[in-house]
C-alpha cells in the first residue's frame, strides 16, 4: 500500500510551500485556437453576427425610406438613423422601456408568434405636437399615458412604419404586418417567456431638437424559420433581382395611363401657291396613289405603323398591318 502522510507531516508540507521552501507548478490551460472568449451559457448567441450585420443593413435602408417620408408627411426634417441591432432576453428589453410609452404588437403573418414595435414619449409628444401645427419650440414631453384621440394621431405614423417595414421585409420574405393590439404599459403585455431571445433593432429618431427612439423587437422564435435567408449574401442577391423588377414595373405602371396622339397620314400631294389659293368647292385633287394603298400611322407626330384603311361598326378605322421604325417629321 501507498505510504500515508499523518497529520503533522501535512502540516510541515504546507507550511514548507507557504514559506516557498518547496517549488509548485501550477498547469496552465490552453487555449483552444490560441484564444478565449466570453460565453454566457444563459444567453446563448442563436443569431450569427452576419445575420445580426444582414438586418442591420436591412433596417439601415428602412430608417431612411421612413425618414424621407415623415420629413415629407411632418414638413420638416426628419432623421432616422440605426443605433444598435443587438440580441437580449425578452425581459432585459422590456427593463429597458419607460412606463407609460407607446407598445404596439405587431401580427407577422404567416410567421408564427408577435413582433413588438415601441415608440419612446420623449419622441411620441413631439411627433404628435408636429402633426396638430406645433414644434417650433421645444416639446414638453409629460409624464403620462397616451389620450384616445393621441393614439389614433401616432396611429397614423405607426401604420406607414409598417407599411415602411412590409415594403423592406419582402426582400427576405413577403410578410403581412399588422397592429394586433396597443399598450401603454409594457409589462401588461407578455408576448414570450421572460428568458427567451429577442434581437433588438433600436433607431433613433430626431425631429427638430428632439430626440427619441423607436424599437422594434424581433422573438428569435418568430424569425427561426426563415433565419437562414438573414446573409448579406442572399438578401442583396435578391434585392437587385426584386428591385429591377419593382422598377421596371413602377414605371409601366406610371406610363400606363397616359394618353397619346394618334393621326393617319392617307395621302400627300405638292400644290403649287397659286394653285392652292384657287382652289374652290368642287375641286379634285389628283393625289396619285391607289385607294387601297397602305397608310402611314403616326403616333405623337413620329410615324409608326403601316395600316389600312375600313370601318368598323359603321366608323371609319384603320387596321395595323406592320411596324414602321421611327423618322423625324
Amino acid at each position: 500500500m501507498a505510504e500515508v502522510l499523518d497529520q503533522n507531516e501535512v502540516d510541515a508540507l504546507l507550511a514548507a510551500v507557504g514559506e516557498g521552501e518547496v517549488e509548485v507548478e501550477v498547469e496552465q490551460p490552453v487555449p483552444v485556437g490560441g484564444r478565449v472568449a466570453v460565453y454566457d451559457f444563459k444567453r446563448p448567441e442563436r443569431v450569427s453576427k452576419e445575420q445580426i450585420r444582414a438586418l442591420e443593413t436591412l433596417h439601415e435602408v428602412y430608417a431612411r425610406n421612413l425618414g424621407a417620408f415623415l420629413s415629407g408627411y411632418l414638413r420638416t426634417i426628419v432623421e432616422i438613423r440605426v443605433e444598435t441591432v443587438d440580441q437580449l432576453t425578452y425581459s432585459e428589453f422590456l427593463m429597458s422601456l419607460p412606463n407609460p410609452t407607446c407598445f404596439n404588437l405587431l401580427t407577422c403573418e404567416p410567421l408564427e408568434g408577435n413582433m413588438m414595435l415601441e415608440i419612446n414619449p420623449s419622441i411620441v409628444f413631439p411627433l404628435i405636437d408636429r402633426m396638430l401645427g406645433g414644434g417650433k419650440l421645444g416639446t414638453t414631453v409629460p409624464e403620462r399615458p397616451l389620450t384616445d384621440i393621441e393614439w389614433r394621431l401616432v396611429g397614423t405614423i405607426i401604420d406607414k412604419a409598417i407599411e415602411h417595414l412590409k415594403t423592406m421585409w419582402k426582400n427576405v420574405k413577403i410578410i403581412d404586418f399588422k397592429v394586433g393590439a396597443n399598450e401603454s404599459n409594457p409589462q401588461l403585455i407578455q408576448v414570450v417567456s421572460p428568458n427567451e431571445l429577442v434581437v433588438l433593432v433600436a433607431l433613433e429618431i430626431s425631429v427638430g431638437t428632439s430626440k427619441g427612439m423607436m424599437n422594434l423587437c424581433i422573438p428569435f422564435t418568430v424569425i427561426e424559420p426563415i433565419v437562414s435567408e438573414l446573409t448579406p449574401h442572399t438578401w442583396f442577391g435578391y434585392a437587385r433581382k426584386g428591385g429591377a423588377q419593382d422598377l421596371s414595373g413602377l414605371v409601366l405602371d406610371a406610363v400606363r395611363e397616359a394618353t397619346l396622339d394618334v393621326s393617319c397620314v392617307v395621302a400627300e400631294s405638292q400644290l403649287s401657291v397659286r394653285d392652292y389659293l384657287s382652289l374652290a368647292p368642287g375641286d379634285i385633287i389628283d393625289l396619285e396613289k391607289p385607294a387601297n394603298s397602305p397608310i402611314t400611322v403616326l403616333v405623337e407626330g413620329q410615324p409608326k405603323f403601316v395600316a389600312t384603311m375600313g370601318s368598323y361598326r359603321r366608323h371609319v378605322a384603320v387596321k395595323i398591318a406592320d411596324g414602321l421604325e421611327s423618322v423625324g417629321t
